[in-house]
């Protein structure tokens, strides 16, 4: 068992562990991306935190429905108002970072912001601390859609990228945590897109089990024959879907309790929650045995 524990790359969050979250890990040399994340270190488990939002661009209710936050009886859900937080909680604190997915409603929100803070989010980009991933209009489903029909919409959302934002802004990681199956012609358009990447989350419990068993969570997925090694793509699949642990969950909709960093309070806990942390991480010992790196990723 690995002896040490280092938190690195830890993305936003609204409360502040203190020491053993900070200091030593922040880059500061403000290259974008995930080149602007502090590098792993050899015989450390390497815990990276990431803090995301996942904004269906329609299922409950429609897009402006999700964007402006109306029909709350269907769903609790305001994409505006997530995205408003996002921003105010990364200028506020420049140890923050988050990543986030779907054009179409970065695109909606970017249209309504003035100058000053579109300039602040421009900021942002640029020292990677806010990262697009996925990067097309929406998370597209892998079963039925037509691959002319994933390309346009990729194309779509990295064209919005761009224009707004510039290189910096380019999506180099595939993000499909929530269609339901994957297919190889999804992941060899990635490929080809020039991802370095793709994470997805939902597969077949027996599927899952047998890659847990067999230590293949991880893989390069050879996603075309005809195409040879320009289509192999690194793919990791999430254990635990995209959820966050007990006690994680600084959602609106969850009732997980808050950590109190302040000293003076009667109700502070931010010690207790962080050994809470530690052991929770050193429980999944048998997960972690799963993956062949020293790195282990929770969902915040």
């Amino acid at each position: 068992m690995l002896s040490l524990i280092l938190y690195v790359c830890v993305f936003i969050s609204a409360f502040n562990f203190g020491e053993i979250l900070t200091n030593p890990l922040y880059n500061k040399n403000h290259k974008c991306g995930y080149d602007s994340c502090p590098k792993p270190k050899d015989g450390y488990l390497n815990v990276h935190m990431v803090s995301h939002t996942h904004n269906d661009a329609g299922w409950l209710k429609t897009v402006d429905q999700y964007f402006y936050g109306s029909k709350k009886k269907i769903q609790w859900a305001g994409v505006q108002y997530i995205i408003d937080s996002i921003i105010e909680a990364l200028v506020k604190n420049p140890s923050r970072r988050f990543v986030y997915v779907e054009s179409a409603f970065f695109w909606k929100w970017w249209q309504l912001q003035n100058e000053n803070i579109r300039n602040k989010v421009k900021n942002l980009v640029n020292e990677g601390r806010l990262e697009f991933i996925g990067g097309g209009w929406t998370m597209h489903d892998e079963a039925t859609t037509h691959y002319q029909s994933i390309i346009d919409q990729m194309s779509w959302g990295f064209r919005r990228l761009d224009d707004s934002f510039g290189d910096c802004a380019r999506p180099r990681v595939g993000w499909q945590i929530d269609p339901f199956g994957h297919s190889r012609e999804s992941a060899s358009i990635m490929a080809r897109f020039g991802f370095d990447g793709l994470l997805f989350g939902r597969l077949d419990y027996q599927d899952q089990g047998l890659r847990k068993y067999e230590r293949r969570l991880e893989m390069i997925w050879e996603s075309s024959a005809n195409l040879g090694t320009k289509s192999d793509l690194f793919t990791s699949i999430l254990y635990n879907l995209y959820s966050a642990p007990n006690w994680f969950c600084f959602d609106v909709v969850c009732g997980d309790p808050p950590i109190i960093d302040d000293k003076e309070s009667p109700d502070y806990n931010a010690d207790k929650r962080v050994c809470y942390e530690i052991k929770l991480i050193l429980s999944y010992q048998y997960d972690i045995s799963i993956v062949r790196a020293e790195r282990i990723v929770f969902f915040i």
